[in-house]
């Protein structure tokens, strides 16, 4: 995760320095939408097929190969935007694969009575990262530029492997039959006729499509709107990781008697009501509030939305839901291209509102039309 944070923020401002458009920024902040969308499902039956340890591992390796060619192509001076995009690419058809299994081995490594407070507990090391790696991997861009970055991100993710050799090796939780695209289909089955699993599903996609974006014209907001260079982008994104921290924290307390689907309808509302605010101010002070603000939403949403799926979801298909669950961040392009266009042809601060307001009207149509999600 500290790889991850630093490499959206050293991408998108690199894309930022070599196009200042704000269209480059969305396209190469969302180039990992695509492969996600097309292999996810294929990557949820892989999980529930194969040793879960060992496909994160095999991701991290490829990630890896990612980063060190674009700290190469920076050190010889030949990166371009085309680079970036297919950085992304590489990497969403890499996630495609290792986040079905990263979510799914969770459920593996603990009972279901603490699987909600062991997401927590995930997502607030991950929300720890989103505040400590920011900051830092915005010093070492400024001090000594994106390369360094790019290669920081490199050891980060050597490191990430060596650390996930400690995690016990677990025997797959189904055998599947002979067809993969059989298993896809059995998958796919079983979540249409869970209708809690499908709105908790709806719930990550009207999030995914509104709030994602938001992050990837973040650099234009600091140029256009605050005046301000990358170390400033880098303290942004740490204050998200306050919020996501404190918000993580409170959730890995929680129990099943603790009105779970509430919170999460609550802290669905929260971000949008964030990124309206982050729309409305021309202070980067503010903004620093603001984004704690959204930290705290974006920490409730994310851990109890994927720990309630796999608590309504059997074992032996959890591989299979994440695959699902990843297909709305391959979705992100619905909503990340429209915002970019209305960033370049009007204002950063407009798209945002749009995308507040959006997210604002899908947290309160849930809370009202349904009471599944109220019920958990």
């Amino acid at each position: 995760m500290a790889a991850m944070n630093i490499q959206m923020l050293s991408r998108g401002y690199l894309t930022w320095e070599l196009t200042h458009s704000p269209i480059a920024v969305v396209v190469v902040g969302a180039g990992f939408a695509p492969p996600i969308l097309l292999l996810s499902l294929y990557g949820g039956a892989v999980a529930d097929r194969y040793a879960r340890k060992r496909i994160i591992q095999l991701g991290q390796l490829a990630m890896l190969v990612i980063s060190l060619f674009i700290a190469f192509s920076i050190s010889t001076g030949t990166v371009t935007v085309y680079h970036l995009i297919g950085a992304s690419l590489g990497q969403g058809t890499i996630w495609a694969f290792l986040m079905p299994a990263r979510q799914a081995i969770v459920a593996d490594l603990v009972d279901d009575e603490h699987l909600t407070n062991a997401v927590a507990l995930n997502a607030s090391g991950m929300s720890l990262m989103t505040l400590a790696a920011p900051g830092i991997g915005g010093l070492i861009y400024g001090i000594w530029g994106p390369a360094a970055t790019y290669f920081t991100i490199s050891g980060l993710t050597i490191g990430a492997y060596v650390l996930t050799g400690f995690v016990p090796l677990m025997a797959p939780v189904a055998r599947g039959s002979r067809r993969m695209w059989r298993d896809i289909k059995e998958g796919l089955a079983y979540t249409k006729h869970n209708r809690t699993v499908m709105m908790l599903l709806l719930v990550a996609l009207s999030t995914a499509i509104l709030a994602m974006p938001f992050r990837s014209l973040l650099p234009v907001q600091i140029e256009r709107v605050f005046n301000m260079k990358v170390e400033a982008l880098g303290l942004l994104l740490s204050m998200i990781g306050v919020g996501s921290l404190f918000g993580s924290l409170v959730i890995a307390g929680l129990s099943k008697n603790n009105h779970r689907g509430w919170v999460l309808l609550g802290t669905s509302l929260l971000s949008g009501i964030a990124i309206l605010l982050a729309a409305a101010t021309t202070s980067y002070a503010v903004a620093l509030v603001i984004m704690v603000v959204l930290g705290v939403g974006d920490s409730g949403r994310r851990a109890l939305n994927a720990s309630l799926i796999m608590e309504e979801t059997d074992p032996e298909y959890r591989g299979r839901v994440m695959g699902v669950y990843m297909v709305n961040f391959g979705l992100i392009p619905l909503g990340a291209i429209p915002l970019g266009f209305i960033a370049q042809w009007f204002d950063v601060r407009l798209s945002f509102a749009v995308a507040g307001g959006a997210l604002v009207a899908a947290a309160l149509g849930y809370t009202v039309l349904t009471s599944r999600i109220r019920r958990l």
